[in-house]
């Protein structure tokens, strides 16, 4: 079976995934991989793991074409991924407008499902609000940290905590059934982050990998893009 073998941070798992058919019709090739925590995936990368395709931050992308294992001509923006607040479908929507709303927002939620806090560009961002804000400690025992921000709303979908909030990329959200993009993250508390495709020095497929990163770049995609949560 040809397969095109990526490595992606969760942020692009829903984009990527509407993509299959047309990406499938165009090589003859699936898509085969892993989506998680950015710094997780760069370090598979890093340890020899079989890759065509990374879908990682802007940052760690140019890192590893300083470490020769991407191809930095085939370095591509994808497009910006807000971290944003999340309710369970049929919750009502928390309303954040400043960071004393999102602290009080935060306080009043007995379960907080985030995506890994030392790995993932979500998690590490909401441990740093939790510091900024002054409730890092008082919030410590409600935290429910997963591997990826995917795994997070998948929990926080299924929770039976009372008033449970997510945390986590918009786009994981938009992607997840059974929650609801609650909004984003206010001023002065906001991340929105760049994510970028590139072919591997040691890719098998290439040609293919190219392919799969026009296609998730083309202007026609544009719509595609926002409706899967990249502006």
């Amino acid at each position: 079976m040809n397969t095109l073998k990526i490595l992606s941070g969760g942020a692009a798992q829903g984009l990527v995934g509407s993509l299959k058919p047309a990406f499938k019709e165009l090589t003859g090739f699936d898509i085969a991989g892993e989506f998680g925590a950015v710094g997780a995936m760069a370090e598979k990368l890093r340890s020899g793991a079989p890759t065509d395709i990374v879908i990682l931050t802007a940052a760690i992308v140019a890192k590893l074409a300083e470490e020769q294992l991407v191809v930095a001509s085939s370095i591509t923006d994808v497009g910006l991924v807000e971290t944003a607040l999340a309710v369970r479908a049929g919750d009502s929507r928390v309303s954040v407008t400043d960071a004393a709303s999102l602290r009080d927002a935060l306080l009043a939620s007995d379960a907080i499902f985030v995506p890994d806090t030392k790995a993932s560009t979500a998690g590490i961002h909401v441990a740093k609000i939790l510091g900024q804000l002054g409730i890092a400690g008082e919030v410590a025992d409600r935290l429910k940290i997963f591997p990826n921000g995917a795994t997070a709303m998948r929990q926080l979908a299924e929770s039976d905590a009372r008033r449970p909030i997510g945390c986590t990329q918009s786009t994981e959200i938009i992607s997840t059934e059974g929650v609801i993009l609650s909004g984003p993250l206010p001023q002065g508390c906001e991340l929105a982050t760049m994510y970028t495709a590139a072919v591997t020095m040691r890719a098998a497929a290439a040609k293919q990998a190219q392919v799969l990163i026009d296609l998730l770049t083309a202007a026609e995609a544009r719509a595609r893009r926002i409706r899967a949560g990249f502006s």
